[in-house]
This record gives structure tokens, C-alpha cells and sequence, in this order.
């Protein structure tokens, strides 16, 4: 009988060639990761960006995208048009409940800036308003300043000193008006800006204009308390308002009509906060029939 030969080289060079290919495969992964650190992208699955990071941050488990924050426009900034009119009305609403008169008038003017560009009937109620914001500030910064430091102080101070006017009576001289009266007047007039703003800035395409919008929250603030020859002044002026696009962009340059109608809203919203605030505190003095 014949000695059966064992296959010896072909198991040879299968254990000779298993360090080859472990050493390949090191190879290999040391390549890929060296690509992956330049470009940005690992060997996992992800979206990868070649010199930045990814657009989108995905959730580790299952769920929609989440697409980071957009920036606050600059309208709303501090040297934009809206965030200064926003900032120092939100600072009258102090913690106590009451509105604090300095801030309150710091944001008046501020609104007085924004409106008066919009068109004539915004010029005419800036121009109106400024007159009274000028006389309360001679009451806010005058000798009795500490009874005006607030609408609180500032009703109960002038209710002991007799100052307030009888309801519906109108003083002969306007500028010795009472300073509750004289803040009536504004808060009415705050309200159609608020109105006026958040309809411009909700209103549906295809709806009614900026225009009527405005003059409807005209007839429902002010026209009340204006005699006839104001409102039917006021009802032609509102024909000639700008259109609500261009009010968008006066009201937040360099956006989106999308941003623009964002930022107009929280304006808006800011007023709103004041208007009801200010409304409650007059109401529960009875001073809401002054003027």
C-alpha cells in the first residue's frame, strides 16, 4: 500500500496569507479615516458637508427633522424700527401691575417714529400724539415728578388734589388737562395702532387692503370719540394708505414678507399688552369717561 501524501502547501499558504489580508484591511481602515477627518465625515452613516457641519441635526431616535432657530430679524433689534418701540412699552409693564409713565412715553415716541413715514393719516395721528406725549412729559419730569412716577401714583395723587375733570367735560384750556385725561387719550389712540398693526400683519391675501383694515380699526378705537368732520377727514385719508406690502417693508426692511408679518404681529402683541393693562387700571378708577 501506497503512503497518502498530506496536502501541506495549500494550508500553507492560507496561513501565510491571513496576515496579508488583516494588514490590507488596516490599510484600508487608516485610509478611510484619514478621508473621513479631512472632509468631515466619519464612517458612519450622516449627512456630511465637506468643510462644515450639516445642515440638520437628526434626532437619535426616530422623529422629524429639526432645523435650527432662525436669527431675530434686525427690525426687532435693538436699532430696529419695531425693537425700539417694543422695548420700552414692555419695560412700563412693571412687576407690580401698574405702567410705568417714563418707559410708556419713551415708547410712544418711539411709535411716533415708526408711523409718521406711513402716510398721511399716520403722520396726522403722529402728530397729534407727539402733542400729547409732550404735554404728559411736562407732568413726568415737572416740579410734582413723584406723583408721576406711575398711572397708579399719578390717578391718586391728582384725585386728592382735585385735579381730575368731571366725566364728559372737556377743559377750556387743553393743555391744563389732567394728566389721567391726557393719558386716556393716548391709550385710545394706542389702540388703533395695535389695530391697525396686527391686521396688517395677519390679514389674508386676497382680503380687504391694509387701507380698510386700518380704517375699520379706526372706527371702532377713535372714531367714536371724534366729531364728525375728524372722521369723515380721516375716512379719505385712509384712501390713500399704502398698500400692505409696503408696509411690511417699512416695517422690517431687508426680509422676507413671511419675517416682516412675524415681527409686525409681536409688535403688535407688545401694544396689546400695554392697551389691556393700562385699560384695567383706568377702568377700576373710573377714569375711562375723562375724555
Amino acid at each position: 500500500m501506497g503512503v497518502a501524501v498530506r496536502p501541506t502547501a495549500p494550508r500553507c499558504c492560507f496561513r501565510l496569507s491571513i496576515p496579508l489580508v488583516i494588514f490590507a484591511l488596516l490599510l484600508l481602515y487608516l485610509s478611510a479615516r484619514s478621508l473621513g477627518g479631512r472632509s468631515g465625515c466619519g464612517l458612519v452613516a450622516q449627512a456630511c458637508v465637506p468643510g462644515g457641519t450639516a445642515p440638520f441635526q437628526v434626532r437619535q431616535e426616530s422623529g422629524p427633522l429639526e432645523a435650527p432657530e432662525r436669527k431675530e430679524p434686525p427690525c426687532l433689534g435693538p436699532r430696529g424700527m419695531l425693537g425700539r418701540m417694543m422695548r420700552p412699552f414692555h419695560a412700563s409693564l412693571n412687576p407690580e401691575g401698574d405702567v410705568g409713565l417714563s418707559p410708556y412715553l419713551a415708547g410712544w415716541r418711539a411709535l411716533v417714529e415708526f408711523l409718521t413715514p406711513l402716510g398721511s393719516v399716520f403722520a396726522f395721528a403722529s402728530r397729534e400724539a407727539f402733542t400729547t406725549v409732550t404735554a404728559l412729559e411736562a407732568r413726568v419730569h415737572g416740579p410734582d415728578a413723584e406723583h408721576y412716577l406711575s398711572l397708579v401714583t399719578m390717578a391718586a395723587w391728582e384725585r386728592r388734589a382735585g385735579l381730575l375733570e368731571r366725566p364728559g367735560e372737556a377743559p377750556r384750556d387743553p393743555a391744563r388737562s389732567s394728566g389721567s385725561r391726557t393719558l386716556l387719550l393716548l391709550h385710545r389712540a394706542l389702540r388703533w395702532s395695535q389695530l391697525c398693526l396686527h391686521r396688517v400683519a395677519t390679514g389674508a391675501l386676497g382680503g380687504p387692503d391694509a387701507g380698510a383694515q386700518c380704517s375699520d380699526a379706526y372706527g371702532a378705537a377713535l372714531g367714536p370719540h371724534h366729531p364728525w368732520l375728524v372722521r369723515q377727514a380721516a375716512r379719505l385719508a385712509f384712501l390713500a394708505f399704502p398698500g400692505r406690502r409696503r408696509l411690511l417693508e417699512l416695517a422690517c426692511p431687508g426680509t422676507t414678507e413671511a419675517e416682516a408679518r412675524a415681527a409686525l404681529a409681536r409688535a403688535a402683541g407688545t401694544l396689546e399688552d400695554v392697551y389691556n393693562r393700562t385699560q384695567g387700571l383706568l377702568a377700576e378708577r373710573s377714569l375711562l369717561q375723562l375724555a
